[in-house]
C-alpha cells in the first residue's frame, strides 16, 4: 500500500509533457524566417512581423522552433530583436548563400576582377566599423561613400606596396595570383573613374566596383543610401553590423585593418604608421558577405 502511495505521489509530481507543436506553430515559425529573408523590411512597419518577434521573445518553445526552421534552410540566426528583426545569414551550404565568384561574374568578364570585388566589400566593412568598440556598440552607425572607400583602398594599396618594397618582394606578380597582396596590385593599376562618352562611371573602374558593392549591400538591407556626395553616401543598418560582427575575425579583415589605414566617418581616410605584424593570408574569393 505504501509503495502504491509513493508511486502515485511521484506520478502526480512529475512535470507535464510539453504541448505538441501544431501545424499552425510551424507555419508561424516559417513565416518569421520568411520575414527575416526580407532584409529591407522593418519590423516596426509590419504588425504581423512585430507580433511574431514578440512571440519569439516570450515563448521559448516557439523560439526553438523558429531557430530549427532557419537551421533547416541553412541559415544562421544572428539576432532576433525589434531593431534588427530576425537577422539571418546564409551558411556556406545554404541555397541562399551568395558566392563571390558568381557575384563578380555578373559584373565583369575578367576573372582578376573577382579579387577587386572581394576587396571592395572588405574595405566597406572595415571603413564602416574600423574599431572593435564600433561593432560592439548597438547604437553606432557607420558612414561610407563611394569615393571614400576607393581612397581608403588606394591608401591600403600604397601601404602594401611599401611593405613589399621593405621586404624586397616582387612588386609585379601575375595578376591572377590569389590574396590581398595580388589584389592591391590590380586595384592600383586600375583607373579610379575611367571615361565614357555619356559621362557614366564605367563598371570596371574601381569606383564602379565600389558602387556595385554598395548598391548590392543596399539592396540586401545592409546599407541605406543617404545622398549623392562623394559618388554616393551610405549609412549602415543593424543587420550589417551583425553581419560584420559575424565575420570580423577573418584573416582578410584583420590584415586590412592592420595596415594602419585609419578611416573616419566623413568619407575621407588618413594613413598612419602601423606596427609590424605577421603576414596574414587571404584565401581566394574571400569577401563580405560572400562565401568562397
Amino acid at each position: 500500500m505504501s509503495e502504491h502511495v509513493e508511486w502515485s505521489e511521484a506520478e502526480s509530481s512529475a512535470p507535464s509533457a510539453p504541448a505538441a507543436v501544431t501545424p499552425a506553430d510551424a507555419a508561424d515559425a516559417a513565416r518569421l524566417v520568411a520575414f527575416g529573408l526580407q532584409p529591407k523590411l522593418q519590423p516596426a512597419r509590419d504588425q504581423e512581423y512585430t507580433e511574431l518577434l514578440r512571440r519569439y521573445r516570450d515563448d521559448p518553445a516557439f523560439a526553438r522552433l523558429a531557430d530549427a526552421v532557419a537551421a533547416g534552410l541553412g541559415l544562421v540566426v544572428l539576432e532576433v530583436s525589434p531593431r534588427a528583426g530576425m537577422a539571418v545569414t546564409a551558411a556556406e551550404d545554404s541555397v541562399f548563400a551568395v558566392r563571390m565568384g558568381d557575384y563578380a561574374r555578373r559584373t565583369a568578364a575578367d576573372s582578376g576582377d573577382r579579387f577587386l570585388h572581394g576587396l571592395a566589400h572588405l574595405a566597406v566593412a572595415a571603413l564602416a566599423f574600423p574599431r572593435p568598440e564600433d561593432l560592439a556598440d548597438d547604437s553606432y552607425i557607420g558612414r561610407v561613400s563611394v569615393n571614400g572607400v576607393d581612397a581608403f583602398v588606394r591608401q591600403a594599396c600604397r601601404r602594401l606596396e611599401e611593405r613589399a618594397e621593405e621586404l624586397g618582394e616582387n612588386t609585379d606578380p601575375a595578376t591572377d595570383a590569389p590574396g590581398l597582396e595580388a589584389a592591391w596590385r590590380i586595384w592600383a593599376r586600375r583607373s579610379a573613374t575611367g571615361a565614357t562618352k555619356d559621362a557614366r562611371r564605367p563598371a570596371a573602374s574601381t569606383t564602379g566596383i565600389v558602387a556595385k558593392a554598395l548598391t548590392f549591400l543596399t539592396d540586401s538591407g545592409f546599407l541605406q543610401r543617404t545622398g549623392d556626395d562623394n559618388g554616393g553616401t551610405y549609412r549602415t543598418t543593424a543587420r550589417y553590423q551583425l553581419q560584420v560582427r559575424d565575420l570580423a575575425g577573418s584573416a582578410a579583415m584583420a590584415e586590412l585593418l592592420e595596415l594602419g589605414v585609419v578611416p573616419v566617418t566623413d568619407g575621407t581616410a588618413s594613413l598612419l604608421a602601423a606596427e609590424d605584424t605577421e603576414n596574414l593570408e587571404l584565401v581566394a574569393d574571400a569577401g563580405l558577405p560572400f562565401h568562397s
